[in-house]
């Protein structure tokens, strides 16, 4: 009872179906709110859609205009390094050629003379030739030499031997060995024994008187006889016979002069003083102290200093007539320069005017 009284107080004493009625129009009016949200969202869903769209396209654009901004200034970096090292390659080639041909001739003419070197080699072959022919000579003449000797030995042989069998000559009643009455001729050691002496055979020493009788030496003096001495033989320089060495080379090697092993013979310190001395050598050798500056114009202005080979006590010699390329206008076909056929690169041409940091004309 008492709720309902309560309601009736909330709805203001309306009846029921007044009720019913506000609580559909409120189930209504909610439908409605609900659909207007609905609606309100896509519509707000697909302008945030569209303008994300339109930031994705804008974001294309900046990003695809930085990009290539970014790739074109990297390409031009390149191109100036790769021109710059090909700058640099061309500069150290041509500077390679100029330091190998003055080496070249600085070896040549100082160092290896070739003339002065051609002339020496040609006296050492001359002088081979004539040492070598001597030598020939000499060889020829200690064969020759070497051969009489033999031949001399071998007949020095032959009349020892023919001496020593000279019992087998034969004589005008006995044929000898060598003399067979078969032979139309006699043998050739036939004739060798008719020329030839008989070996005489030494005398034998004599004896000397008995100890026992020397007593009688005073009575007996006129009687007794002592054998002659014999001559000692002449001291020869021949080698003795025997495992003895020559006594040149005994000398020679007991008074050879110290000789000390590299370790003893070279200094603690041997490596700095070449390294010193190495120092030493370039740097007075040396040309000139300038640094090749390829983009600088620091020595523009700088008077050009004669090189000490070129100039002697006369004045400077001539450029280009003697020891370069000689120019000669007379045979040029025409005044102007030769043009290239085809056009050059526009970009290459402004590196060297715009592009170079360290000049401004390279």
């Amino acid at each position: 009872m008492e709720l309902y009284r309560i309601k009736i107080l909330i709805t203001g004493g309306k009846s029921e179906k007044d009720h019913k009625l506000q609580q559909l129009v409120d189930e209504k009016r909610k439908k409605e709110y609900k659909a207007a949200v609905k609606i309100q969202s896509w519509f707000r869903g697909c302008r945030v859609r569209a303008y994300i769209r339109y930031l994705n396209k804008v974001i294309v654009v900046i990003q695809k205009w930085w990009r290539g901004y970014q790739g074109r200034r990297y390409f031009r970096k390149m191109v100036e390094t790769a021109y710059f090292i090909m700058k640099m390659n061309f500069y150290n080639e041509m500077a390679v050629r100029i330091q190998k041909r003055w080496r070249g001739y600085y070896a040549r003419k100082y160092t290896h003379n070739y003339y002065a070197l051609k002339k020496y080699l040609e006296a050492v072959s001359v002088n081979n030739e004539i040492v070598r022919k001597e030598l020939n000579e000499y060889a020829e003449m200690r064969e020759k030499e070497k051969k009489r000797k033999e031949l001399e030995k071998k007949e020095k042989e032959k009349d020892h031997q023919a001496r020593k069998m000279h019992y087998l000559l034969s004589t005008e009643q006995i044929a000898g060995v060598y003399n067979s009455p078969f032979r139309t001729s006699p043998d050739p050691m036939e004739l060798l024994l008719r020329k030839s002496k008989p070996l005489s055979h030494r005398k034998q020493p004599a004896k000397s008187p008995l100890p026992g009788a020397l007593c009688d030496l005073s009575h007996s003096a006129g009687s007794l006889t002592f054998p002659a001495a014999e001559p000692l033989p002449p001291i020869g320089t021949q080698k003795p016979q025997g495992p003895f060495r020559d006594p040149a080379e005994v000398l020679r090697q007991r008074y050879k002069p110290l000789e000390p092993t590299l370790r003893v013979a070279t200094s603690i310190n041997s490596l700095e003083k070449a390294r010193e001395e190495i120092k030493r050598e370039e740097w007075r050798n040396r040309i000139h102290d300038n640094e090749f500056l390829p983009f600088s114009s620091y020595h523009k202005n700088e008077k050009y200093d004669p090189s000490i080979l070129r100039s002697d006590n006369y004045g400077e010699e001539t450029y280009g007539i003697k020891h370069f390329r000689e120019v000669q206008p007379k045979k040029w076909i025409t005044d102007k320069d030769f043009q290239t056929v085809l056009p050059s690169i526009v970009l290459f041409e402004k590196f060297g005017k715009t592009y170079s940091r360290a000049g401004q004309i390279v």
